[in-house]
């Protein structure tokens, strides 16, 4: 007779130390500031030494400007609708100030991390900075997308408008707390605004 053996799942993978870093540095620098957080103390977070830190990054600048590139992804992916949703395009750009009022709700909300990062380097030119801009210009172009769907007025304008509202709208939340209710409103008043200004000019031949 013989006993069934029931096989042992496979060990965990243990994260490498670049991984550390950047995980590490994400937890710090979006909660506590680029500048209030050093080597030494992002070392001890990842439980790497200073110079396994220097044999993966040239330096902080670096680290930053990685760390907002690998956990950029995972704020935008937040906020977007997915491809298969089949909303109208008005909703699907609504949905960004929905998913800013989930987010605001929670304790750990502390804005938008690439404003945030690229306001506290002061620096439009650091590779950080650059970064910020580039997920930025993702929520324009997101914004953009729904408006040319939708054949609203001057989609680019509506564009930069609605994320303007959305920059403001999280620094508000980080600041003082609550959810962005009023945010959600605005951007329906701007859609509309822009949609009623298109079905002006078309039913006028302007």
């Amino acid at each position: 007779m013989t006993t069934a053996v029931t096989p042992e799942a496979p060990p965990e993978r243990k994260p490498k130390p670049r991984e550390r870093v950047l995980e590490a540095a994400a937890r710090l620098f979006i909660r506590e500031g680029v500048n209030a957080v050093g080597v030494d103390r992002l070392a001890q977070e990842a439980q790497v030494s200073k110079r396994s830190i220097y044999q993966h990054f040239d330096g902080k600048d670096a680290i930053v400007a990685e760390m907002l590139t690998s956990y950029g992804p995972r704020v935008v992916a937040g906020y977007f609708a997915a491809e298969d949703d089949e909303r109208p395009p008005r909703e699907r750009a609504l949905h960004v100030y929905d998913a800013l009022h989930a987010a605001a709700e929670a304790s750990d909300f502390y804005g938008c991390p690439f404003v945030n990062v690229a306001t506290e380097l002061r620096d439009r030119e650091h590779p950080a900075s650059e970064v910020a801009r580039r997920f930025k210009g993702e929520l324009t172009a997101y914004f953009e997308r729904q408006a040319a769907n939708a054949g609203v007025a001057a989609p680019h304008v509506l564009a930069v408008q609605l994320t303007l509202l959305f920059d403001g709208a999280a620094a508000s939340a980080a600041m003082c707390g609550g959810t962005p209710l009023a945010a959600r409103l605005a951007a329906e008043e701007l859609w509309d605004a822009a949609a009623a200004r298109a079905a002006t000019a078309r039913s006028t031949g302007r």
